[in-house]
């Protein structure tokens, strides 16, 4: 059983698609199962509002159709997922709430406060809502986010890869991570050079010790970039080494008052072979 996770949110959005499907969903529930921890399940909806005041009665009808159709979305995935939980054995409550974009943002990233880690579909689209909500859950939340690519259903744990820089953000992540890693038959720690200057960081080889005090199985790997690109070096090796889950720090950069996530993240957010879990 992993050790100190006892509360689960599991985010998805319905945005129209009704044969959407979520790994996150299957992933978090599994999890769920392998800690022992409650999980909730939130299936939102957008709300759509026309704001202008002479939007005429044909457009108002119009929107009050979606949101009645996206609305019924959500509430059929909230019941499908209290019906797998059940069925799992899996202590969940549901919520289905229907909210226009930025409220859901806050309230979402405010419900993530309040348990240990959140469970969400990987968003390959920089505009889509759920990666709004994916970067409102890094920054806002103080918890560390897992983003699960599309077919990976079944938690796993025995083999991670750490992306390790010595920075801050490397070293919440680390921290964050601890349950995964003392439950994991191997851990690998990655330093990749090629991009940025490591020199003046801590090296892998100085916070393996602080590791295996707490009983994690760890071993340091220094690799160059591939072409000078961190995430796909990343990704090759997590293939190669058929790991299960990437952990690394998730970088922000502030341009114009609007956060946005840094390249290696944004790219292993379009295309990860496995989940990630991400800290800020």
């Amino acid at each position: 059983m992993l050790e100190n996770i006892r509360s689960i949110l599991i985010g998805l959005t319905k945005e129209g698609d009704e044969d959407e499907t979520s790994s996150a969903l299957a992933y978090g529930l599994s999890l769920a199962r392998e800690a022992g921890a409650h999980a909730t399940v939130q299936a939102a909806s957008l709300k759509l509002a026309l704001t202008h005041a002479f939007v005429s009665k044909f457009a108002a009808g119009l929107a009050a159709a979606e949101n009645r159709r996206l609305d019924a979305l959500a509430n059929a995935a909230a019941d499908l997922a209290r019906q797998t939980a059940e069925t799992s054995g899996i202590s969940c409550t549901t919520e289905a709430p229907q909210l226009a974009y930025q409220d859901l943002v806050r309230s979402f990233a405010a419900l993530a406060r309040t348990h240990d880690l959140t469970v969400m579909d990987a968003e390959p689209v920089a505009l889509a809502v759920d990666r709004g909500l994916i970067e409102a859950v890094l920054t806002e939340s103080g918890r560390p986010l897992i983003v699960v690519p599309p077919g990976r259903e079944t938690f796993a744990g025995a083999r991670i890869v750490v992306a390790w820089d010595g920075s801050a953000k490397a070293a919440r992540a680390l921290n964050d991570a601890m349950p995964f890693l003392r439950g994991a038959e191997r851990v690998e720690l990655v330093s990749i050079t090629g991009e940025k200057d490591l020199r003046n960081t801590v090296p892998g080889v100085e916070i393996a010790p602080h590791l295996s005090r707490h009983g994690v199985k760890v071993s340091v790997l220094n690799l160059t970039a591939t072409h000078g690109d961190v995430a796909e070096t990343l990704r090759n090796h997590a293939i190669l080494t058929h790991a299960d889950m990437i952990v690394m720090g998730a970088f922000v950069h502030s341009r114009l008052r609007q956060r946005m996530l840094g390249g290696t993240t944004q790219s292993l957010l379009k295309s990860s072979p496995v989940p990630l879990f991400l800290s800020y």
